[in-house]
């Protein structure tokens, strides 16, 4: 991680950290500083552009920060965007998937005719926490024939297990930041 942190010091330093956001105890990863520099914006996709193995037919973003990430990596990889969306905003047929939260459950969903079986497709997201979310994402594009070998976010928090899960699921999970704690 020293080694990641080391080569990405300079989009590090452009994420602020809010102290005891939203409760107290949490390190809040804000990375709306980062989107406001277009020269770091720039830097950071095309390195996860650069992180990325083999062709990708769909870069899939959860909402809501992910599509931005999405949106941005795909037009390099001459891929499509797919939308996660949390259930209930997507109109037409979908596909949704159920995941458990600190208190309670939440769902997200995909239109059920986004792609053909088969399809490669590249989950992304702006943080990865605990993994439940984007776990969730996996199995969803999973549920609906996609083929899902890879995740990328701009930052982890691997005190929090989450793309350690994904990978212990068989999906390479990469960042190109990670903070302790959570």
């Amino acid at each position: 991680m020293a080694d990641i942190n080391e080569r990405n010091a300079d989009l590090k330093a452009l994420i602020r950290t809010i102290p005891d956001f939203p409760k107290p105890g949490i390190q809040f990863r804000d990375i709306t500083t980062l989107l406001l520099d277009p020269q770091g914006w720039a830097t950071a996709i095309e390195r996860m552009v650069a992180a990325v193995s083999g062709p990708v037919d769909l870069v899939a973003g959860i909402e809501a920060r992910g599509f931005l990430f999405a949106a941005a990596l795909a037009a390099p990889l001459k891929a499509g965007v797919l939308l996660i969306r949390k259930d209930g905003k997507l109109p037409g047929a979908t596909i949704a998937e159920d995941y458990a939260l600190e208190y309670g459950t939440d769902r997200i969903a995909i239109h059920a005719d986004a792609f053909a079986p088969g399809a490669r497709v590249l989950l992304v997201d702006d943080l990865i926490a605990t993994g439940g979310t984007a776990r969730a994402a996996v199995r969803l594009l999973h549920k609906a024939g996609a083929v899902v070998t890879q995740a990328q976010f701009l930052v982890d928090l691997p005190d929090l297990g989450g793309a350690d899960a994904l990978r212990t699921d068989g999906i390479e999970a990469t960042a190109l930041i990670h903070f302790p704690g959570h």
